[in-house]
């Protein structure tokens, strides 16, 4: 744990910087851990700081409610009064559900703040910290601005431009494909280490999304089953432009206890929309840009509206290739396993795609590491 220096010895202006950005870090770590469960508001983590030792900290609850600012302030208790608070988004300044939280940390008798970022929704906006201001309180803003607005990266996409961030994971061979040609069985790809990474991927997301093919090809069920984060269910989304799923797919009979959503075009069977619907999947309609199909930046705003804010899409390379096209793959997660097919098979991602990621005014390599036997490496959007 980092220690700060007692007000009797007040830091440099250098050493304030690195304590600030030291607890902002850890902040920030806090709220990683409400990825996937928090939406329609964003994951927010806070610490409060006196005499350089953490006395509270407070995450964003499941649901989005309590905030975490409101729940570090009742974890440090009356320690708070002429503490430090470090939180790794603009306090909230309206009255929702609940009490603002800049009116809270006033209230609290809190002396300084550091936040991170400001909050891009109209309802705070500059509004939270100038609440701060208003109030005498000490306010540093923009410590660790660049991890925090990754982490809140679908709250800021979803309120500017209506659509939540997206999450890509491929698996691929070591000599780049996706699966064997069409008469092949599923390939298993990646190891057991992966797979469990990929979990835990999932349980951070609020949406899991494939495309009808993969649905076909694979029949999977999309649940989060790693340790520890049994109670998650994220949706689990197909885009079906023509609602093609088998209503004895495995993510149709067992829609009643882990919630299903299928993205049709307007033009697909209202019959079959029924049989679906029966088993309880909801249908919803969205555009689409020819025949076969659907429009991705207005499917992604469908679960915009419904106040998702993280999708992990685990589609095939059809999906991939789009997603990177389009701009609309914000993170992209690559599995390489140690072994080839060693034959003519389905590329993971074509030439373009790849090339693309290879750009750097698009792309940047994030982190490159190894799971078990397989590598990974991580590749985040340019903003």
């Amino acid at each position: 744990m980092s220690s700060q220096p007692s007000h009797a010895s007040q830091p440099s202006h250098s050493d304030q910087a690195r304590i600030d950005a030291d607890f902002m870090r850890q902040a920030i770590a806090l709220s990683q851990q409400g990825l996937g469960v928090t939406s329609p508001n964003p994951s927010v983590g806070a610490i409060v700081v006196r005499n350089g030792k953490i006395i509270g900290r407070g995450v964003t609850h499941q649901g989005g409610r309590p905030h975490a600012e409101t729940e570090a302030l009742r974890d440090a208790g009356d320690g708070a009064r002429g503490a430090t608070l470090y939180v790794s988004l603009e306090p909230c300044s309206h009255h929702g559900l609940t009490p603002p939280c800049a009116e809270a940390i006033v209230k609290a008798g809190i002396a300084r703040v550091v936040s991170a970022l400001d909050d891009p929704d109209a309802r705070v906006a500059g509004r939270g910290h100038q609440c701060l201001r208003d109030a005498g309180i000490a306010l540093t803003t923009g410590i660790g601005a660049q991890e925090a607005r990754h982490t809140n990266l679908g709250h800021i996409l979803r309120i500017t431009q209506g659509r939540p961030m997206v999450t890509l994971k491929l698996a691929e061979t070591l000599d780049g494909y996706a699966a064997g040609d069409q008469h092949d069985g599923r390939l298993m790809i990646t190891g057991a280490a992966s797979n469990e990474q990929v979990q835990i991927l999932r349980a951070q997301h609020d949406a899991i999304m494939i495309g009808i093919g993969t649905a076909l090809a694979d029949d999977p069920l999309l649940t989060v089953r790693a340790k520890g984060y049994e109670d998650r269910r994220p949706l689990r989304v197909v885009l079906d432009t023509h609602l093609r799923l088998p209503t004895n797919a495995r993510l149709s009979v067992t829609a009643r206890d882990y919630p299903t959503l299928v993205i049709a075009g307007n033009a697909a069977s209202l019959d079959k929309q029924k049989e679906l619907e029966a088993l309880g999947i909801r249908v919803e309609r969205s555009a689409t840009i020819d025949s076969a199909h659907l429009d991705l930046l207005q499917a992604l705003k469908l679960l915009g509206q419904r106040g998702h804010t993280r999708v992990l899409s685990e589609g095939g390379p059809q999906i991939a290739r789009d997603l990177i096209a389009h701009h609309l793959a914000d993170d992209i997660l690559i599995l390489t396993s140690a072994k080839p097919l060693g034959r003519t098979g389905l590329a993971a991602l074509d030439v373009q795609s790849r090339q693309i990621l290879q750009d750097p005014q698009r792309y940047v390599l994030r982190q490159s590491s190894q799971i078990g036997t397989d590598q990974a490496k991580t590749y985040e959007r340019i903003l």
